[in-house]
C-alpha cells in the first residue's frame, strides 16, 4: 500500500508550513531516510526524511506555498505496486482553519474541497468567499491568483480596493481612536497606488501573536541598573590577545555579549528562586541555567539557547553563540535549539541603543535588556567627578514568579559579575 507523506508538525506553534525545496521529483526512486524536502516554518528550515523506499508519486505539495499541517504532499509507492492517479487525501492530524491555509484551498474544519462553489464553477478559498460576501463583491468578476486560478482573499481585497474612492473617507462616529481596523477597513483609509501590500510571513504572525499574549497576560515588572564595564573591556582585550591560534586563526574571539551571557547565567545560578518558569498549576524550579539570546533574522527574530551556560567557559559560550547565530540567520536551527530556556537576553547595544525594556518570552520568567557601553560622567567613592564606560541594563520579570526584591537581588548579582569580571573565571 502506498505510503502517504504528510507535512509534519516540527514546531509546537506550527499550524502551516512551506516546502522551500523538493530534493526529488515525480517518478523518482527514493530510499528510506533520503531527504525528501525542506520545510520552512516560522522559525527555521527542517529537512524531512522519507519514511519508506519506493517511487515518489502524486507530488502535490507545491514549493513556496503555505500548507496546513497534516496535509498529504506526496505518496511513495513500493516497487511494482499498482499506481493510482489520485489516492484519497487523508484529513490533517488536527483541524486547522487559518488564513495561511488559503494557498492549499483546504478548509480542514469543514473537511471538504472549497475550490469550487455550489455550482462547481468558481474556485475560491473560504476566507475569500466570506470577504466577498461581506463586501458585496461578485466572485465571478474577480481574477484568482492562487493555484489553478483559485481566488484568494488578497484578490478579493484588491477588487474591493478598486471600488474605493481615491480620497480616504473621513472617520465615522463608529470609528474610535486606537480601534484596530480590519484589513479591508485599513486599506480603505488610503488612496490606491500610495502603498504596497506585504503579506505577513508565518514568522511575523507568530511573533505578533506571542508578544501580544505575553504583554497582555504577564504582569511585567522592570528594574534598571548602570554597570561600569571598564574592567570587563580590559579583561576582554587581554583574553583575546592571548587566544591560541590554529593555522593562523584565533580559536575564539570574545565579545561583550559572550561575557554578558556568562554573567547572567551565573547570576541566575546563584539566585535559584529566579531561575523558574510559571505555569497556572505550579512553579518549575530549574536545575540548570539555559540562556536564550535574541538574534535578529530576516523578517523577525529568534532566540537560540546556550544550554547549561552557568558551567561553560567563555570560549565555549563564544563559539556556540557564533554557530547558533549563523544557523539562525540561515534558517537551519533545530526546534531543540530554540525551544525552552530558563531566562533570556536581548542586546541592542551594538545598534547604539542606550536603554530599553524587553518583553518576556514564556516559559522564561526574566529577560535582560542590554544597552550600549558609553563614556559617562560618574562620581567615585571619594566623591570626585570622573568618567567611566557605563552600560545600562533593564531586567523584565514576570511578577507572578519573580517579585521585585528577588529581581533586585538577581540584577545586583549580575552587576557584581560584570563589574568584577575576574570573578567569573575563578
Amino acid at each position: 500500500m502506498a505510503t502517504e507523506i504528510i507535512l509534519p508538525k516540527v514546531d509546537m506553534d506550527m499550524a502551516t508550513g512551506k516546502i522551500s525545496k523538493w530534493f526529488f521529483k515525480e517518478g523518482d526512486r527514493v530510499g528510506k531516510g533520503d531527504v525528501l524536502f525542506e520545510i520552512e516554518t516560522d522559525k527555521a528550515a527542517m529537512e524531512i526524511d522519507s519514511p519508506a523506499a519506493g517511487i515518489l508519486r502524486n507530488v502535490n505539495g507545491e514549493e513556496g506555498v503555505d500548507i496546513a499541517v497534516g496535509s498529504a504532499v506526496a505518496w511513495i509507492y513500493a516497487e511494482g505496486e499498482e499506481y493510482q492517479a489520485a489516492p484519497a487525501q487523508s484529513a490533517p492530524a488536527a483541524p486547522v482553519k487559518t488564513e495561511a491555509s488559503e494557498a492549499t484551498g483546504v478548509d480542514n474544519s469543514q473537511n471538504h474541497d472549497p475550490s469550487t462553489d455550489a455550482g462547481g464553477t468558481i474556485r475560491a478559498t473560504p476566507l475569500a468567499r466570506r470577504l466577498a460576501r461581506e463586501n458585496g463583491i461578485d466572485l465571478g468578476s474577480v481574477a484568482g491568483t492562487g493555484p489553478h486560478g483559485r481566488i484568494l482573499s488578497a484578490d478579493v481585497s484588491k477588487a474591493h480596493l478598486s471600488e474605493v474612492p481615491l480620497a480616504p473617507p473621513a472617520p465615522t462616529s463608529t470609528q474610535h481612536i486606537g480601534q484596530k481596523p480590519s484589513s479591508e477597513g485599513c486599506l480603505a483609509l488610503f488612496a490606491e497606488g500610495t502603498f504596497d501590500v506585504q503579506p505577513h510571513t508565518p514568522m511575523r504572525r507568530t511573533i505578533a501573536r506571542r508578544l501580544l499574549e505575553a504583554k497582555t497576560t504577564i504582569p511585567h515588572f522592570y528594574l534598571t541598573v548602570d554597570c561600569r564595564i571598564d574592567a570587563l573591556l580590559k579583561l576582554r582585550a587581554e583574553l583575546n590577545a592571548s587566544v591560541p591560534m590554529t593555522d593562523g586563526t584565533p580559536q575564539f574571539k570574545l565579545s561583550v555579549n559572550d561575557i554578558v551571557i556568562k554573567a547572567y547565567a551565573l547570576a541566575l545560578a546563584s539566585t535559584p528562586d529566579a531561575n523558574v518558569s510559571w505555569t497556572e498549576e505550579s512553579l518549575l524550579r530549574h536545575h540548570f541555567v539555559d540562556v536564550g539570546v535574541a538574534v535578529s533574522v530576516a523578517g523577525g527574530l529568534i532566540t537560540p539557547i546556550i544550554r547549561h551556560a552557568e558551567s561553560k567557559t567563555l570560549s565555549t559560550i563564544s563559539n556556540e553563540m557564533k554557530d547558533l547565530a549563523a544557523r539562525a540567520r540561515s534558517g537551519k536551527l533545530k526546534p531543540a535549539e530554540y525551544q525552552g530556556g530558563t531566562g533570556a537576553i536581548s542586546n541592542l547595544g551594538m545598534f547604539g541603543v542606550r536603554e530599553f525594556a524587553a518583553i518576556i518570552n514564556p516559559p522564561h520568567s526574566t529577560i535582560l535588556a542590554v544597552g550600549s557601553g558609553e563614556r559617562r560622567p560618574v562620581v567615585n567613592a571619594q566623591g570626585d567627578l570622573s568618567s567611566a564606560t557605563v552600560m545600562t541594563v533593564t531586567l523584565s520579570t514576570d511578577h507572578r514568579a519573580v517579585d521585585g526584591a528577588l529581581g533586585a537581588q538577581l540584577l545586583g548579582k549580575f552587576q557584581a559579575f560584570i563589574e568584577n569580571p575576574m570573578s567569573m573565571l575563578i
